[in-house]
């Protein structure tokens, strides 16, 4: 997984993790259950307007509030393939790569509207917009952490290595 083609589903900053799946659906951990809800609270049609594969892109401090992984759990299960933000509160950070879901952190996601067209080069550490043919460059992902995503998260990778 190098590169990522996707939509762009746009939010602000501060999405704390009960905008993205609301604390009256945490009596469940089924991916698929938390995946009818992800962002309703946000956008009450967001699952039904999402392809597979599109990504989130949004300002600064995403993920913050509570520690629960079901935020990158629904993200990952209702099809979103990665989150461009501008800055991630640390556990949710954490989070998504214990659970498979790539998230990047870019200055300029001002810049990038919701409908763009986005490639994430993963390898390269670029993200370009087709819509508006313009290149931006983040970080790349460390090796153990695109491992993670690579294998669909912690406990994926730990069974690999165990079977090693």
């Amino acid at each position: 997984m190098s590169l990522i083609n996707a939509k762009v589903w746009r939010f602000g900053d501060n999405i704390d993790t009960d905008l993205i799946i609301a604390a009256r659906y945490l009596n469940t951990s089924d991916p698929q259950e938390l995946a009818r809800h992800v962002m309703e609270d946000a956008d009450a049609d967001f699952v039904k307007k999402l392809n597979k594969g599109d990504v989130i892109v949004a300002g600064e401090n995403f993920g913050c509030g509570s520690s629960r992984e079901h935020a990158p759990i629904a993200l990952k299960a209702a099809g979103v393939s990665a989150v461009v933000a501008k800055s991630f509160a640390r556990i949710f950070y954490r989070n998504s790569f214990n659970m498979g879901l790539p998230i990047f952190e870019l200055g300029e996601t001002d810049e990038i509207a919701q409908g763009d067209v986005i490639e994430i080069d993963l390898d390269n550490g670029t993200i370009t917009n087709k819509t508006k043919e313009k290149l931006y460059r983040f970080t790349p992902i460390p090796p153990f952490m695109q491992e993670l995503v690579n294998t669909g998260g912690l406990i994926n990778y730990a069974s690999k290595k165990i079977k090693a």
